[in-house]
């Protein structure tokens, strides 16, 4: 059900909530430039207009999303410090200040499912307004990196192991006996096998991992054989990961690196620190002269960076409603060179380019940092968020957060930069004053 609508009438004896904050702080401002309506807008249609317990406001919501990525916390810890923060407050639409948590944690895992992609890209795509005319450039450049997932690094034998403790989990759920639990004989191969790099230990290792894969195959196939019908299907999807696990092999394509996140992919980007890199492919888009993120992307499945482009273009043309004129890309985007009426340049040796085209080339590097600091400053370093939906809310949660920030600092220096301007004027009038009164006191 709908959230009722509060009063915005003065609600203190002196003063309002509102006029005890500072005006110049970059939230406050901030708070007062989104267009917090066009949300309720588009996000009430997920909610009862008479049924049920009122829900929270969908501008808190919304606001506590921002703050968790615009300070890289988590969803309990922005709960948390939203009670402490008068600013986390007046942004989330406070007439008051409040001592109780704005929610339980887990209700921001709900509001992310219930208003999806579409309305995580309706946040992203008011950011970018939020940026007026810095945002207004035809001239874009592009890129992709990896947003890790939050898993362990895939081995088989930590697959097989996470294999015989689920299917315990499922037997003792469902009040299977097993023939046997294997407790105590997992435990001894796993010793043997932390100790592979002493003498003679590699081959004892190695016929350790081979007796895991037996046991966890023998698991499989008794939970499979022992349970009932009607649980067969509940545990189907299950069942059938186990058994791809078991089934695949070093040389196999499409394989699964984690159980509970099976849609994870392997990349390998040719990085000195880190060979590989298990997650999802993320495209961006930002504009050359001012740095605006105008496209933020996933894509689940392991594509080439040059077939990530008509995409990324359809959500650029979505979000501005034009198609970019020129997009400027490395050469691991080699192939083709228009997309309807955009043009893609990547660097080749060419004794006749301009100098305004090598600036542009030059200038495109610029995406680099940018994404740098959307891993590690707006929690894109590793996705915490579950499956695919989860992986392309992040990134556009990264990119819309570090377009707000943008903002922010812009207009932190123009503050300083009024207050400089007023002390000056300041100054040179009490010098003026300082002097016409000596000269009439002499």
């Amino acid at each position: 059900m709908l959230a009722k609508q509060k009063s915005t009438s003065q609600l203190g004896f002196y003063s309002t909530f509102e006029e005890q904050l500072s005006h110049g702080h970059p939230l406050y401002i901030l708070a007062n430039r989104i267009d917090w309506k066009i949300f309720d807008e588009a996000f009430k249609k997920h909610y009862s207009a008479s049924q049920g317990a009122p829900a929270k406001p969908i501008r808190l919501m919304v606001s506590l999303l921002i703050l968790k990525q615009l300070r890289n916390l988590s969803d309990e810890s922005v709960v948390e410090q939203w009670a402490e923060n008068a600013y986390y407050q007046y942004f989330g639409g406070e007439q008051l200040f409040s001592v109780k948590p704005p929610c339980v944690a887990t209700e921001l895992v709900e509001f992310r499912k219930r208003i999806g992609e579409e309305g995580v890209e309706l946040i992203f795509k008011e950011s970018i307004r939020i940026n007026g005319k810095d945002a207004d450039d035809d001239n874009l450049s592009g890129d992709t990196t990896v947003q890790e997932k939050n898993i362990t690094y895939p081995t088989d034998d930590k697959l097989y192991k996470k294999i015989i403790v689920k299917c315990q989990k499922i037997a003792a759920e469902e009040n299977i006996e097993l023939r046997q639990s294997y407790k105590f004989t997992v435990k001894k191969h796993s010793t043997i096998q932390r100790f592979k790099k002493n003498k003679g230990g590699f081959a004892k290792a190695r016929k350790a991992s081979k007796k895991i894969k037996t046991i966890a195959g023998r698991l499989v196939r008794e939970i499979e054989r022992k349970l009932e019908p009607d649980d067969a299907s509940k545990y189907a999807m299950d069942v059938s990961l186990f058994k791809k696990v078991l089934a695949q092999k070093r040389s196999d394509s499409n394989k699964t690196y984690s159980l509970h996140e099976p849609e994870v992919k392997c990349y390998t980007k040719g990085k000195e620190h880190k060979k590989f890199e298990f997650g999802s492919k993320a495209s961006f888009l930002i504009t050359q002269n001012t740095g605006v993120v105008v496209g933020a992307l996933n894509f689940s499945d392991n594509v080439h960076d040059s077939k990530t482009l008509p995409a990324a273009i359809q959500q650029y043309e979505r979000l501005m409603k034009k198609e970019p004129k020129n997009i400027f890309l490395d050469r691991g985007y080699r192939g083709a060179k228009m997309i309807n009426n955009t043009t893609l340049h990547t660097p080749k040796p060419d004794k006749n380019i301009t100098a305004t085209k090598r600036k542009r080339h030059s200038r495109r590097a610029a995406i680099e940092p940018v994404i740098g600091h959307l891993k590690q400053d707006y929690r894109m370093a590793r996705n915490y968020l579950k499956g695919t939906v989860g992986d392309a809310i992040n990134v556009m949660l990264a990119a819309s957060a570090i377009n707000f920030k943008r903002m922010m600092n812009k207009w932190k220096e123009q503050l300083a930069i009024w207050a400089l301007k007023f002390l000056q004027l300041f100054n040179f009038y009490c010098n003026n004053i300082f002097n016409r009164t000596l000269k009439i006191t002499f």
